[in-house]
């Protein structure tokens, strides 16, 4: 009876042996399968990219649905101005988002000194649009910014995108915001009505965030040093008004 266990368990391994063997061909086969298929797809891409160029180059709303149909193919058309996609598209797209890097860092630095480094991309899309209003450049919208503002982030300086509620900003600094920053932002962005869009009192966030004056404090002082929000005291209250947002809300002219 044992004989016959052992036979059952050789059986058994043989078998076990085969399907893995089996499991691991047709492995292979489906990632070869699948490798040819990207393959294919990417000399696609690349002749839809070269019957288009002029609509990639001077459309931006083309321009953002090519990049989309990069990503899930592992395809990065900005990478380098020698590479084979900048050829394929003439002037690379690469070219276009560090020339427009550079237009987004000027205006940053330009306002870095009412803002204290952060500004929403709407402001900073409204900005570029009247400056080069006139121009013969190539034309972006707002969904190009992100994508500059990655190109600057990889050089260091603290160039970022936060976001404050539904609204995307731009930080230029190396200050690190922790998330009771961002509530504070938040919290000053929502106007109850009130006309006070981009204000708080430390009132306001202590009962509204439910947070203790030690930590209402600790918050707002870095954020005043940083030049991030200014301090206006009235009657005994102070009120501490947020450019980047009261610009993005509309009362700062």
């Amino acid at each position: 009876m044992s004989h016959r266990r052992r036979g059952i368990g050789v059986g058994r391994g043989k078998a076990s042996a085969k399907f893995s063997k089996k499991a691991e061909e047709l492995k292979a086969t489906s990632l070869q399968s699948a490798v040819e298929t990207v393959e294919t797809l990417k000399a696609k891409l690349a002749t839809f990219a070269k019957t288009h160029q002029t609509e990639i180059q001077n459309d931006p709303a083309f321009r953002q649905r090519f990049l989309q149909m990069c990503g899930p193919l592992g395809v990065d058309p900005l990478v380098s101005s020698k590479s084979f996609w900048a050829k394929t598209l003439g002037v690379g797209v690469g070219d276009f988002y560090y020339e427009l890097a550079v237009k987004v860092a000027e205006v940053c630095y330009a306002t870095r000194s009412r803002n204290g480094g952060i500004i929403a991309v709407q402001e900073v899309f409204d900005v570029l649009q009247k400056k080069y209003k006139s121009g013969s450049g190539k034309k972006c919208n707002q969904a190009d910014i992100p994508i500059a503002i990655a190109k600057l982030s990889k050089l260091g300086g603290g160039f970022r995108m936060v976001k404050v509620g539904k609204t995307e900003m731009i930080v230029s600094v190396p200050t690190e915001l922790d998330q009771d920053h961002m509530q504070i932002l938040e919290l000053a962005q929502s106007d109850d009505g009130s006309g006070n869009g981009g204000c708080v009192t430390a009132d306001d966030v202590v009962q509204k965030l439910r947070w203790s004056q030690d930590r209402v404090d600790r918050a707002i002082r870095l954020l005043l040093q940083e030049g991030m929000a200014w301090q206006d005291d009235y009657h005994g209250v102070s009120f501490f008004w947020f450019p980047s947002i009261w610009k993005e809300s509309g009362a700062f002219m």
